[in-house]
């Protein structure tokens, strides 16, 4: 695979999982804090860290 088409996949897969991380937060009405941007940042592990990160 080619370095562009992997940036490519990567950005695209980040965005959906941001997407994603957000529409959850939305649809149970649960505050999405920075996690989108994590997500964005990190990619799936800004998912996991989403729904297994608890506050104290």
């Amino acid at each position: 695979m080619e370095l562009t088409a992997f940036l490519a996949a990567t950005l695209v897969a980040h965005v959906c999982f941001a997407i994603f991380v957000t529409g959850h937060a939305v649809v149970t009405d649960r505050d999405a804090g920075n996690w989108p941007y994590v997500t964005l940042a990190l990619g799936i592990a800004g998912v996991a860290a989403y729904f297994f990160y608890d506050e104290p």
